[in-house]
């Protein structure tokens, strides 16, 4: 039973991702505009996820475990040049994508760029949300963002939810101990 579940839990968080963007590009295509959408918010998140596939790769893990990341970054591939061309300058996508390309090759030169670039991956694409929320804050209009986008991107987050939660609650009774050992000790 187990295992269904996790496998069911695999498939639609990849069958989500492969459609992902797709809503926000099709926004972005029939308002023939990218307004509301963050720059920063996109390269950072494009940042993320290359970090994450290049580490993956680097580490030799099974394909099914991040197969999702390679059809995201096409998306965001994909959104990124509508957000330069709808801006009028889809040549300035270009220095972009040549630091992304360049970063595909240079992450893996030492292994501790690999891994801190990873330890600070959760940090980027966490960047990545509040760059966005801090947009929309600022000029207080969503434009062409997509609510179906980012509706399904929480989804794919919410299959984490769980360990999020024991990790808080596993923290918690961490502490707790580390308390009462304190009290203990100071009882003594």
């Amino acid at each position: 039973m187990r295992e269904q579940l996790l496998l069911i839990c695999n498939w639609s968080t990849l069958g989500v991702c492969a459609a992902l963007k797709l809503p926000q590009i099709s926004a972005v295509l029939a308002a023939r505009s990218a307004r509301g959408i963050s720059l920063p918010s996109l390269l950072l998140e494009l940042a993320g996820f290359l970090v994450f596939l290049r580490y993956q790769c680097y580490y030799e893990y099974p394909l099914f475990t991040y197969l999702e990341y390679p059809i995201l970054i096409a998306q965001d591939v994909l959104l990124l040049l509508c957000v330069f061309h709808f801006n009028g300058n889809v040549r300035g996508a270009v220095p972009y994508l040549g630091a992304f390309v360049a970063s595909w090759f240079i992450l893996p030169l030492q292994k501790w760029t690999i891994d801190l670039a990873m330890n600070l991956s959760t940090l980027i694409s966490s960047a990545s949300k509040f760059a966005q929320l801090q947009y929309l804050w600022k000029t207080g209009d969503a434009g062409a963002v997509s609510a179906l986008t980012w509706s399904l991107a929480s989804y794919t987050c919410a299959i984490l939810v769980r360990f999020v939660i024991m990790l808080a609650l596993n923290l918690w009774v961490t502490a707790t101990v580390l308390r009462y050992r304190t009290a203990a000790v100071k009882a003594e």
